[in-house]
């Protein structure tokens, strides 16, 4: 019997992973469509060494690039004192952004405070792998963590969006390719 309930508990939290990571994904898919109408954001899925879950190597391009910093970004994120390690992984944390005229913005904090709050985070530049302080000082909606993953994903997708598209970099064996 103990078995039993091991193995229910052990599917339930299978079926709720597996439903919450297709909505995060979604996300940072409307993200990448936001900044560049009409793209199918799976081309960067498995692209050069870094795009698609894991990475390694010397990225091929800027936008393998972008990956990198993208994934540094998520490691960043999770060290936050204020993110959970089981909770608040950026792969599934489902965050408010909005989007306007190929301009993606996100919301700071829901700590309930009338003024935005600086979380001491960090600093952005192109290319950075930390999330931009400014999106994290501005509205109720997020809480730290998700404004944090937010903005990794915020960067990344404007990343891909001035960079040039290399089909040949698009499902490397990174076995060959990628390897430092």
């Amino acid at each position: 019997m103990k078995l039993s309930a091991l193995l229910l508990l052990l599917l339930t939290a299978y079926a709720a992973h597996g439903a919450v990571v297709p909505r995060a994904l979604w996300q940072f898919g409307m993200m990448i469509q936001c900044t560049q109408p009409g793209v199918n954001p799976f081309i960067y899925n498995n692209y050069g060494c870094w795009c698609g879950f894991g990475g390694s190597g010397t990225p091929r391009d800027n936008i393998d690039r972008c990956c990198e910093v993208h994934d540094h970004c998520y490691r960043a994120a999770r060290l936050l004192p204020e993110c959970r390690p089981i909770v608040d992984v950026p792969y599934i944390k489902v965050y408010d952004f909005s989007c306007s005229n190929t301009q993606v913005s996100c919301s700071g904090n829901k700590r309930g405070d009338k003024a935005p709050r600086e979380t001491n985070v960090f600093v952005s530049k192109q290319f950075s792998s930390k999330p931009d302080r400014q999106s994290l000082l501005t509205t109720e909606s997020n809480d730290v963590c998700q404004a944090a993953v937010c903005e990794c994903d915020r960067v990344a997708a404007h990343c891909f969006a001035q960079q040039t598209y290399n089909s040949e970099n698009k499902n490397l064996d990174r076995d060959v390719h990628c390897v430092n």
